[in-house]
């Protein structure tokens, strides 16, 4: 059950911070050096990228939590290693694009 807990807040908040950086455009929610060599035309982009790995990878927390508490099998880690794995693709395809490397 604590577990359940824990994934589940650390999830949501995963969404909330990747809806903010993603809808509203809130870079400063990334690390300065991870975006300092970004240009205004692309900070859009950049934001939606990021956002979008932030929520990828908040979902994956979420359904691992539901899914070891329903089920208690492995199935709820590996759907989390898997949005993880694809969240933090996405963060260094966009860190590479638009920032030329990570930092």
């Amino acid at each position: 059950m604590f577990d359940f807990i824990i994934f589940l807040v650390l999830g949501i908040a995963f969404c909330i911070i990747g809806w903010r950086i993603w809808k509203f455009e809130q870079i400063t929610l990334i690390h300065r050096y991870h975006y300092k060599k970004v240009s205004k035309k692309d900070r859009k982009a950049y934001t939606e990228k990021m956002g979008k790995a932030c929520i990828v990878i908040g979902i994956g927390m979420v359904l691992n939590g539901i899914i070891n508490m329903i089920t208690g099998t492995v199935y709820g880690w590996l759907c989390f290693v898997v949005c993880f794995v694809v969240g933090f693709t996405m963060i260094l395809m966009a860190q590479k694009r638009y920032n030329g490397g990570l930092f």
